[in-house]
C-alpha cells in the first residue's frame, strides 16, 4: 500500500506528514498535484499549509487542481482520504465534504495545543480510541472556524457525521475551549463515507514521541485501512 500525499503550490506540511506516516511504518510518497494520483495509491493526504497563498478562499484553488476529481473519485470509490488543516479547507472547497473553513474569531493566526472529544468511535480515524475520549492534538490556522447553515448542520448531527468537537481536558465543550469558534464546537467531520475525513487540527504534529504528545498516531492509523462505508 502507498499513501499519496498531495503537494500543491504552498503546502508545508507535506513532509511532516511523511515522516509521521513512515514512523507509523505506513508507506507514503508526496505526489506534486500536476502528476495526478499513482496507480498504487491506497491512501490519500491532503497536507496543511497555504495553497497558493490562501488567495480567494482558503483551499479555494487547490480544490480546482484536476487532481481533485481524481481524489474525489477514489473517495467515492472507499480510499481513505484525509484532510488536515489547509487540507480540510480544500476538502470542504472540493465536496468532500459539507461545510467551510473561515476566519477564527479572533481575527488572529493561533498556534496552540487543544483539546479534542471523540464524537464517534466508529471510523477508521477513531476505531482506536472509545467515543468520549479527550486527546490532545495542535492547531495552527488563522481561518479554522468551521462553518454551515443551520438546516445542513442538523444533518450533520442526525446522520452522526462529526467526528471531534473542541473541548477542555475534561471533555466539557464551550466557548472557552472552542479556539476559533466554530460551529457546535466542530473541529473535524467525516463525508458521505467515513473513510473520509477532514480535520483543523494537526495529528500530523502529535505523533512522533521525541517532538511532543502522541494522540495524533491514531488518527493517521485509519489510512491503514480500505474500502469501507
Amino acid at each position: 500500500m502507498t499513501v499519496s500525499i498531495i503537494r500543491f503550490g504552498g503546502s508545508n506540511c507535506d513532509r511532516d506528514a511523511e515522516r509521521a506516516l513512515e514512523y507509523l511504518d505506513i508507506d507514503a510518497e508526496i505526489v506534486w498535484h500536476e502528476d495526478g494520483l499513482p496507480e498504487e495509491t491506497t491512501g490519500i493526504v491532503l497536507p496543511g499549509g497555504f495553497s497558493y497563498g490562501d488567495y480567494l478562499r482558503a483551499g479555494a484553488m487547490a480544490a480546482r487542481s484536476p487532481i481533485m476529481a481524481e481524489v474525489r473519485e477514489a473517495a467515492a470509490d472507499g480510499t481513505p482520504v484525509l484532510g488536515v488543516c489547509n487540507g480540510a479547507q480544500v476538502g470542504c472547497e472540493s465536496g468532500l465534504t459539507p461545510g467551510a473553513f473561515t476566519t477564527n474569531r479572533s481575527a488572529r493566526f493561533q498556534c496552540e495545543h487543544v483539546y479534542l472529544r471523540v464524537e464517534r468511535d466508529d471510523t477508521p480515524w477513531t476505531a482506536h480510541y472509545e467515543e468520549g475520549d479527550v486527546i490532545e492534538v495542535p492547531i495552527a490556522h488563522g481561518e479554522g472556524r468551521y462553518e454551515i447553515d443551520d438546516d445542513r448542520l442538523e444533518e450533520l448531527e442526525a446522520d452522526d457525521r462529526i467526528l471531534f468537537r473542541y473541548c477542555d481536558v475534561e471533555g466539557e465543550t464551550g466557548p472557552e475551549s472552542n479556539p476559533n469558534g466554530s460551529k457546535h464546537d466542530v473541529a473535524g467531520v467525516v463525508g458521505k463515507r467515513k473513510t473520509v475525513a477532514v480535520l483543523m487540527p494537526h495529528p500530523e504534529r502529535a505523533t512522533l514521541p521525541d517532538v511532543g504528545p502522541t494522540d495524533g498516531q491514531e488518527i493517521l492509523r485509519g489510512l491503514e485501512s480500505a474500502g469501507g462505508t
